[in-house]
């Protein structure tokens, strides 16, 4: 992977398949998340209102070393109260790049900062059919500890996990949150492709 695909011009067929927006209003906002109500149409032809929310863009990193191992915290989320592993990451600043953000964050939230070149992986919106809420991951192959986390809130603890490891832990729903399965996913598919490539 690397850049985003270019985009393709849209044949009709798809046109004709839009869901068209007359316009939205706000219901609320702040700086954490903005609901606003869409007066939409769809190819059917009804037209309504739909919710529409939208949440700040997040960034994260997959850390792998070279036991095939990658940095995990365990962590505690109280909205849908559960305890899972996570990648380091978290939100861009304003005006920030999505990879600067990620690299910001693995130093921030575990103390370890990425030596090399941020591996993209994908973009992408993990709600998408009512949030607007890009997710920018990222995978980092060389990493070094410089310090403690600076973040105290983000973690019960810090954990290198092996590659292996993860299709259980996520069959034991210990792996919960979208991008952490989107990179922990792609490191395990990329890994089987290599091994079963031809020499």
């Amino acid at each position: 992977m690397g850049q985003e695909p270019p985009k393709q011009a849209l044949t009709a067929e798809e046109r004709s398949a839009e869901w068209k927006v007359f316009g939205e209003r706000m219901v609320y906002e702040n700086k954490w998340v903005t609901v606003a109500l869409a007066d939409i149409q769809t190819p059917d032809g009804d037209q309504f209102e739909h919710h529409k929310v939208y949440l700040p863009q997040a960034a994260m990193v997959a850390m792998v070393d070279d036991q095939d191992r990658v940095l995990m915290m365990w962590r505690h989320r109280f909205v849908p109260q559960l305890w899972n592993f996570e990648l380091p990451g978290g939100l861009l600043n304003d005006g920030e790049d999505p990879r600067a953000a990620a690299a910001r964050e693995a130093i921030e939230e575990t103390g370890y900062r990425t030596t090399g070149q941020l591996e993209f992986v994908v973009d992408f919106e993990p709600m998408i059919g009512t949030v607007a809420s890009a997710h920018h991951v990222y995978v980092a192959r060389g990493v070094e500890r410089v310090g403690e986390p600076t973040e105290k809130n983000e973690s019960a603890r810090i954990e290198w996990i092996p590659l292996d490891n993860m299709l259980d832990l996520i069959a034991a729903g210990r792996i919960r949150n979208s991008g952490t399965l989107t990179a922990v996913l792609y490191l395990l598919a990329t890994r089987s492709r290599s091994r079963q490539a031809p020499e």
